[in-house]
């Protein structure tokens, strides 16, 4: 699916309520989780110790964390959504999210997202975002929510 591209708020406005699209997929690789681990301190065995996962764990092997999977978002996202004319980008929040299903290692995941609204405050786009992350081959996604984010565009 090709890539939209957004110029203005006006651009924004036209595709309220409707999908923007979905990201290509991505593996989630135990390597990623690893390093992730590193990142955050987070270094619980249900990521890091595939043996003892496989062995113990409720899922037969190691799962991403859940931040993990949502850091994703702005390399997802930018395959969805190309922004012209933009000065900056801030990701603003996050009004609602739900972890539904792990993510286990080398699953592959992608970005489905629909705008839900956008506001124009004085000159700055706020913009409010379904998300889905899809699991490949799974009826769940690993999450779903809404996030904010506020585009800058040059004057």
């Amino acid at each position: 699916m090709a890539k939209i591209t957004i110029g203005s708020f006006e651009d924004f406005e036209k595709y309220i309520g409707q999908d923007l699209g979905v990201s290509d997929y991505h593996q989630i690789t135990q390597e990623q989780i690893n390093q992730f681990a590193v990142a955050t301190i987070d270094h619980q065995w249900i990521h890091t110790d595939p043996e003892r996962a496989k062995k113990e764990g409720a899922f037969g092997d190691t799962i991403a964390h859940g931040y993990l999977t949502l850091s994703l978002v702005p390399y997802l996202w930018d395959q969805v959504i190309h922004v012209n004319n933009l000065k900056m980008m801030v990701n603003y929040g996050i009004e609602s999210l739900r972890f539904a299903q792990a993510v286990l290692v080398n699953n592959e995941v992608r970005l489905n997202a629909n705008l839900k609204n956008v506001v124009n405050l004085r000159g700055t786009v706020k913009a409010e975002v379904n998300v889905k992350l899809e699991i490949k081959d799974q009826k769940k996604p690993a999450f779903t929510g809404v996030l904010v984010f506020l585009y800058h565009f040059e004057s």
